[in-house]
């Protein structure tokens, strides 16, 4: 644990958890927030003037000079939560296949799919971990909760800190901060696992300042984790050798720490420019839409007066007026303001913007509808256009391929420890079924082996069934072999000469 009394966060940690949270307020996409963070240039490496103006594009949080208590109405674009959900959908629409060397175990892991609810916490995870650049995976229990199996739940890195031995993580500290201090007093609770460990802290400190520890009973959020805890008051044995903590990167290498183990955000071409640049665009084009209502000029003659010190009004709305005693050539009637709308240009910008992001994040513009919508396209030319997505899918699904089975070992390692399973622990193997060829491309790939007569009739039903168990395949050749008459006996054998 932390020496009592610590920098808080950790300095080593500073700079990853400032641009963690720089990440971490786009994909929000919470519009107070982008303007309180661009007021105080949290993200901005100059200091900004009196009127939050620092000379760069963003104009999130800019005050108008001449009304400086007046804030310019912006409209965000939630594009960064666009692309971290896209990324999720690509890579966990469907549930990878896991499978255990063994049926008993193959048994209880699927079991165990089902109650840890294991597919939506997937989900969540990849979104979060291709905003904020990764995501940890934790084992724990609670038996007043959950009484009969671990709990799987995700820690979000710019909670965690974690240790590393040669690019192995060998152990990780999560930490939170609980309610009921003051501004100058906060509560921090530290959770560090290590190979067969899991130990608790309890701190009183500053908003800077880890502080000085204290018992866990201080706080009712830590009171609780008293009875789950060892003769020494402070740790509990897992009784497996593995860590209770995985950590899965979104996309390595880090760009700005070269030598990190940590992963990197989707947005960290960077895009932020980007985002800011399609607020600016869509916010103009919607400045546009209100400037374009329609405005009557009046003469002062026209106004009704509201009787001393009330002013003067014009009604819009009323059809019948009394005659104006005013000469009708005097160039005092009403004059109608209304001004254009520059739909195709703000259209053809934004699309040109929201484009190069995404480009940059590694996706295909044709996953984010920007593609085809007016002209016809093939099979092969929509494969051909999402060839970056499914690239950059591939990737991310190798960070989780080569961790997840760890995750899922440790989980039967530790449901067997402590609640008892009854299953031999084994390391399963993670499938992804990403992006699907269309049946049209497979009907074209089998009619091109198939006139090469370079494939058997069982690896087209295969080919263009593969989840179908081999029973059922067999089937399907026996029946396609005897409705095509392709399975019939060879005359010669049945006659021989």
């Amino acid at each position: 644990m932390p020496a009592p009394g610590s920098a808080w966060p950790p300095p080593r940690m500073a700079a990853v958890y400032r641009e963690m949270a720089r990440d971490a307020m786009w994909y929000a996409g919470d519009p107070d927030r982008l303007a309180w963070a661009h007021d105080r240039r949290e993200t901005a490496p100059r200091r900004a003037d009196r009127h939050g103006r620092d000379g760069r594009t963003n104009r999130w949080g800019r005050q108008p000079a001449d009304y400086p208590r007046k804030r310019e109405r912006r409209l965000h674009v939630p594009l960064p939560g666009d692309i971290a959900t896209k990324s999720a959908n690509l890579l966990f629409a469907d549930m990878p296949t896991i499978t255990a060397p063994t049926a008993e175990t193959n048994v209880f892991i699927g079991d165990a799919l089902d109650t840890m609810h294991l597919h939506e916490v997937l989900l969540g995870a990849a979104e979060q971990a291709a905003a904020v650049s990764g995501i940890f995976l934790r084992l724990t229990w609670d038996r007043d909760i959950v009484p009969d199996r671990p709990i799987p739940t995700t820690m979000q890195p710019d909670n965690a800190i974690p240790e590393y031995a040669f690019g192995v993580m060998k152990a990780v500290t999560f930490w939170r901060e609980l309610d009921g201090g003051d501004t100058q007093t906060v509560y921090r609770h530290l959770e560090r696992h290590e190979p067969g460990r899991i130990e608790h802290a309890l701190y009183e400190g500053t908003p800077d300042n880890l502080g000085r520890a204290v018992p866990l009973t201080e706080h009712t959020d830590t009171a609780g984790l008293i009875g789950s805890l060892g003769s020494d008051g402070v740790s509990v044995e897992t009784g497996i050798r593995m860590l209770t903590a995985v950590y899965v990167p979104n996309m390595t290498p880090n760009r700005l720490h070269r030598a990190s183990p940590y992963g990197r955000s989707d947005y960290a071409a960077p895009i932020h420019d980007q985002f800011a640049a399609l607020d600016d665009v869509w916010t103009s084009w919607m400045r546009d839409i209100r400037l374009a209502r329609a405005r009557l000029v009046v003469p002062d003659g026209y106004l009704t007066n509201l009787g001393p010190g009330q002013g003067a009004a014009w009604d819009d709305d009323r059809e019948v007026y009394s005659g104006i005693n005013m000469p009708p050539n005097e160039g005092g009637g009403l004059t109608l303001a209304q001004f254009g709308i520059r739909v195709e240009e703000h259209q053809r910008t934004a699309e040109a913007v929201t484009r190069k992001a995404v480009e940059s994040a590694g996706y295909s513009a044709q996953s984010f509808g920007l593609e085809g919508r007016r002209e016809a396209i093939t099979a092969t030319e929509v494969d051909a256009r999402d060839r970056d997505s499914t690239v950059t899918t591939g990737r991310k699904a190798g960070y989780w391929r080569s961790r997840l089975p760890d995750f899922l070992w440790a989980y039967q390692l530790l449901a067997v420890e402590q609640f008892g399973a009854r299953v031999v622990p084994e390391r399963p193997t993670v499938e992804f079924r990403l992006a699907a060829e269309s049946e049209q491309s497979k009907a074209t790939t089998l009619e091109l082996y198939a006139r090469a007569g370079a494939v058997s009739t069982a690896t087209k039903v295969k080919y263009r069934s593969p989840d179908m168990d081999q029973a059922d395949v067999d089937a399907e050749v026996a029946a396609i072999l005897a409705e095509t008459g392709a399975g019939a006996p060879d005359p010669g054998d049945t006659y021989p000469m």
